[in-house]
């Protein structure tokens, strides 16, 4: 009977591992997501770098997995709605990199940081909501373990006129 409750509780710490491993992923799919294998660096940087247990993930922009993006100064040319897209774009351009560092996404323990940064007319002042459009889908596909720190800041430009550039420092196993 000892047996049979050890090897018991082994299933279910076994089971439980896989699914939340599968999770992340799982949850991306039933989302209609699927991420495109990340962009090159276009200079002397990397896109992610794990020391320890962070991965430290560099400034991805509000593009799409065919090369085009989400451009122009939210405020101005493009609605709080446009920029809240173009985070979310920039959060799936981070999690490509960061399954392409880690392999799997149930790897993540937790999303510690986000920086995002919005381009956007001078008058413009609802930069939280935009980057909401990041912060959200992290929650969506994490849950409780995607909840993190933030800053959400407006700056004057954006590299090739993008309008969100997002960083994000995440804890795995």
């Amino acid at each position: 009977m000892k047996t049979l409750s050890v090897l018991t509780t082994a299933l279910f710490f076994a089971l439980t591992i896989t699914a939340r491993a599968q999770a992340p992923e799982a949850k991306l799919k039933e989302m209609g997501i699927t991420l495109a294998a990340p962009s090159p660096s276009l200079a002397n940087y990397v896109k992610a770098v794990r020391t320890g247990s962070l991965v430290y993930l560099s400034g991805h922009v509000s593009n799409r997995a065919d090369g085009t993006g989400i451009k122009g100064k939210v405020g101005k040319d493009l609605s709080v709605e446009q920029g809240y897209e173009a985070a979310k774009l920039c959060a799936l351009g981070l999690l490509s990199s960061l399954k392409a560092e880690v392999g799997d996404l149930g790897k993540v323990k937790r999303v510690v940081k986000v920086l995002g940064m919005v381009n956007s007319a001078p008058e413009f002042a609802d930069h939280p909501k935009v980057v909401n459009g990041c912060s959200d889908l992290l929650v969506a596909v994490f849950g409780d373990r995607g909840k993190h720190a933030r800053s959400a800041v407006g700056v004057a430009a954006l590299p090739s006129d993008y309008a969100v550039e997002v960083e994000m420092i995440v804890e795995v196993e």
